[in-house]
């Protein structure tokens, strides 16, 4: 099977559904996959150069006066990559990233009133995807399917539920924290440095 890097993989989709340039490309991107595989413009040109090279994909100039444009489309070669890529069961790998995550790993290393501050605001940056995702994302899906689009609608569906544990999560987590932090019974405070959550792994 042709190995496809990430950006490949995203841009041979792409491709197949319809997008003829790298900036098509990358306006797909960013109201669908970015959520879960991003691409920046700094990945998919080059990788559309790779490609061609590789003979996965053709160009040709598509200018206009003054506006440069390449239009791209897959070759024979790169229908059956990505036929390939579709099909195969090769492992996934699970790669999730997540600044305010990482963060909270680190949590001992802040003051108590810091820690929980970091925790509101990366339940407020998760709030404010998961509205995007009901007032932008959602019309744009139902769209689709009344064109016959299923898939995306339904990779969207995975994404809205997810984002709702995520919220709720971090909502729990800082009002369990925010209670260890409240005053005892004699006017103290916890006697800890700063709150920890429980991860299972031990720092040397």
């Amino acid at each position: 099977m042709q190995q496809l890097s990430p950006t490949a993989k995203v841009i041979l989709g792409f491709l197949r559904l319809g997008a003829r340039t790298g900036y098509e490309i990358k306006s797909g991107v960013e109201v669908s996959t970015r959520f879960f595989w991003g691409a920046s413009f700094g990945q998919i040109y080059p990788e559309l150069r790779r490609l061609e090279g590789a003979g996965l994909v053709t160009s040709r100039d598509e200018s206009h006066g003054a506006r440069h444009r390449r239009g791209y489309e897959l070759t024979e070669a790169g229908e059956r990559a990505l036929q390939e890529w579709l099909t195969s069961s090769a492992a996934r790998q699970f790669d999730y990233r997540d600044e305010g995550l990482l963060k909270l790993f680190f949590g001992d290393l802040l003051e108590p009133d810091q820690l929980l501050e970091s925790m509101r605001m990366t339940q407020a940056q998760f709030e404010s995807a998961l509205a995007f995702f009901r007032t932008e994302l959602e019309p744009k899906a139902r769209a689709g399917e009344d064109a016959g689009e299923r898939f995306p609608s339904l990779a969207l569906e995975f994404g809205t539920a997810l984002l709702e544990f995520i919220v709720d999560w971090w909502a729990a987590a800082e009002d369990r924290l925010s209670r260890q932090q409240r005053p005892t019974a004699r006017g103290g405070h916890d006697s800890r440095r700063s709150p920890r959550v429980e991860t299972g792994m031990r720092r040397p």
